[in-house]
């Protein structure tokens, strides 16, 4: 059969030399597709057909292990090399030098902030943290047993029925203020989620406070008139925040960017991030970490944790990642940062197992080959646990700071024009043309 040479992005024969040659061996054809950005489209695939009638070749790709849904600005991740930048900016110079609400400026903007820009975005988020009386109400209502995640998800949904100038997400003074209360009200709501299960009274946000030292107060305030939070530990927590802040197109994020393209309300949008965010393999993942170190329980029983790892019988929890094939640079800050909080709270003794551990590993040919390396969570549940959270309160945690990497990728896909309403394709696996039984033939 000749063959022939078409292209596969709409009809003429392709010239740019950066193309991917495809023969298709049914038919003996060849397509030439267009490679832009180290991707084809899989659209272009389409144009591979048996005959007319054909509908054209699809991928598949369970759970998108090899598929880029969007172009985005936002995030850099280099897993093979360690690397984790916002808008271009390494994390270690961020967490070493920002904090957490002026890179949240930085994602959702671009740019880092003037002087005069960051206090104005800090007043306009400062004077947004408290929430609708009826919101606590709302909160109010649950179980006192209820897990915090659930209240979150519950409150920041409702957020939408008291703000339903949000559905207007083309206007952008409209979007501003949903990012702005956004950011604002979600460690209120948290901190009312934590309050709630320990069946204290709800605590109001103190605006002399900066964002992580409110969140502090709402959370620990008892009867003195003021809280002041101790500044180590408001450090740390922003460094934390810094570092959760966004994660390029993770389960949560691709949630919130999938529910969005419904062009729904933000309020809506994110809460659909935070309920993948509540699952274990996402937001929990530094739970695991905590259950591992306690059931290891003394640093001479890691010989025989690392050989049933090796085994089959054990899992090392926060190692590995699905980009990181190298150190996750979180890691190493968070790290450096729980010296600074056990230094307020005394030493955690699952730390020196910790420690131990990662050296074992670390210098173990199994997991070196393996590419298996700490990842944030397996130092970032120790901090919480140190800070006094329940491990309920992990994933609560995790969710606050990535609200502004969730609003900033909602944004971008909202300006998007490639962007559509999310909709895979399947593989129908299923039976065909059944004819219906009546029920008394059954």
């Amino acid at each position: 059969m000749a063959t022939e040479h078409q292209s596969a992005n709409g009809g003429g024969v392709a010239t740019s030399t950066d193309t991917l040659t495809i023969t298709d061996n049914r038919t003996g054809r060849s397509y030439e597709v267009p490679i832009e950005d180290g991707t084809i489209r899989a659209l272009s695939l389409r144009d591979i057909k048996v005959d007319d009638d054909d509908f054209g070749l699809m991928t598949y790709d369970p759970a998108f292990m090899n598929t880029a849904s969007c172009r985005s600005a936002i995030t850099y991740l280099d897993g093979d090399a360690g690397i984790l930048e916002y808008r271009g900016y390494p994390i270690e110079q961020l967490a070493e030098q920002s904090t957490y609400l002026e890179v949240a400026y930085l994602l959702i903007h671009g740019e880092l902030p003037t002087q005069a820009q960051l206090d104005e975005w800090t007043y306009q988020i400062t004077i947004h943290t408290f929430v609708h009386e009826n919101i606590k109400n709302f909160m109010q209502g649950f179980r006192y047993d209820a897990h915090p995640m659930g209240m979150l998800l519950a409150s920041v949904g409702a957020l939408s029925t008291f703000y339903p100038d949000a559905a207007k997400i083309k206007d952008a003074e409209a979007r501003y203020i949903q990012i702005i209360r956004l950011i604002a009200k979600m460690p209120t709501l948290a901190a009312f989620s934590f309050r709630h299960n320990m069946g204290q009274p709800y605590v109001y946000p103190d605006n002399d406070l900066r964002y992580p030292g409110n969140f502090l107060s709402m959370l620990y305030k008892m009867t003195e008139l003021k809280y002041q939070p101790d500044p180590r530990l408001e450090r740390a927590l922003d460094i934390l925040f810094i570092l959760h802040a966004d994660h390029e197109q993770n389960c949560s994020t691709s949630a919130v960017r999938a529910v969005g393209s419904s062009q729904v309300d933000p309020y809506s949008a994110v809460a659909a991030g935070v309920a993948a965010l509540y699952g274990p393999l996402h937001g929990g993942a530094n739970e695991a970490v905590l259950r591992m170190l306690r059931r290891i329980e003394t640093k001479e029983n890691i010989p025989d944790f690392i050989a049933g790892v090796k085994q089959g019988d054990e899992r090392l929890m926060g190692f590995g990642h699905r980009v990181y094939k190298n150190y996750d640079p979180r890691a190493k800050i968070i790290k450096a940062a729980a010296d600074d909080v056990f230094e307020v709270t005394g030493t955690n003794p699952l730390l020196d197992i910790a420690l131990e551990l990662e050296k074992r590993a670390l210098e173990d040919e199994y997991f070196v080959k393996r590419k298996l390396y700490p990842n944030v969570d397996f130092y970032s549940g120790l901090i919480y646990e140190a800070l006094g959270m329940p491990v309920e309160m992990f994933p609560v945690l995790f969710a606050i700071p990535r609200t502004s990497g969730w609003i900033a990728q909602w944004l971008e896909m909202i300006e998007d024009r490639e962007q559509k309403i999310a909709r895979p394709r399947q593989i129908y696996t299923g039976d065909r043309m059944r004819e219906y039984v009546p029920v008394s033939q059954r």
